[in-house]
């Protein structure tokens, strides 16, 4: 696997677009009305209701829940409060801003970042369909976040930072955008030890386990960028197809910016 940044976002880029655009097309290719919550194959929608109960993906796009790639659930425990503004990072097909969008209401305001082209055409099929108006997409990366200073007040993220090759500037950028007493709700992939994954070749990145990093390092990353109160929950130890533990775990990251 080649460790050259740009190298590493355009695979990722290139590989989540073509998980979108089988979405799109497959969702085309349904008779009208008829949309297949499975479109990107049973394991997909299986494992989002494993993350998301059916009372919360009822009434959501089937395309946005079939394209959901997460570890976690971030806005079940984000305790978001009407009026709050959200910023998702690495929004995909729209899920996690559908189910955000819901809890801040008319007047909150959710905005998902993403920055393949294909994930966003889907994101804005989907949001056509939902009757949100409290929700946009934006194209850019999160290392870059086309956002001014200190507009959010909470920050999402569904198993996408772990993606970046450059994770401190994900948390640079995420402090930069949050009002001073904002908060972070990650759901991530960590190793479990400095000695990292156990498969770091490009697929093991893009299936979001290459990527990760030493909970420990992680960690402190978010501390150097300026947040406090950083906890962790919930470790979800990984496996690969043969039952042979991956040295990674999704976790619940939370942290705060200084009010």
């Amino acid at each position: 696997m080649a460790t050259d940044q740009n190298e590493i976002k355009r695979f990722v880029q290139e590989r989540y677009g073509s998980r979108a655009r089988g979405v799109i097309e497959l969702s085309e290719a349904q008779p009208s009305g008829e949309s297949d919550a499975g479109c990107c194959g049973p394991s997909d929608t299986e494992r989002a209701l494993r993350l998301y109960n059916e009372g919360q993906v009822a009434g959501l796009p089937a395309e946005a829940v079939a394209a959901s790639a997460g570890c976690g659930n971030p806005t079940a425990l984000a305790g978001l409060k009407p009026g709050e503004r959200v910023l998702d990072l690495g929004s995909g097909g729209g899920i996690d801003c559908f189910l955000a969008a819901q809890q801040v209401g008319a007047s909150g305001h959710v905005t998902g970042l993403d920055m393949t082209p294909d994930m966003l055409e889907l994101a804005h099929k989907n949001l056509a369909t939902t009757g949100l108006t409290n929700v946009e997409f934006v194209e850019g990366e999160m290392e870059n976040i086309p956002l001014p200073d200190a507009c959010m007040d909470v920050i999402i993220s569904n198993c996408v930072i772990c993606l970046s090759p450059d994770k401190d500037a994900v948390f640079r950028e995420a402090f930069r955008v949050l009002a001073p007493g904002g908060r972070m709700h990650v759901s991530d992939m960590v190793a479990l030890s400095p000695e990292g994954p156990a498969v770091t070749d490009a697929e093991a990145w893009v299936a979001c386990v290459g990527g990760a990093e030493d909970k420990a390092v992680y960690l402190d990353r978010l501390a150097r960028a300026g947040f406090e109160e950083v906890e962790t929950t919930d470790e979800d130890v990984r496996f690969d197809s043969e039952g042979v533990p991956l040295n990674v775990a999704s976790v619940k990251v939370v942290a705060h910016k200084p009010a």
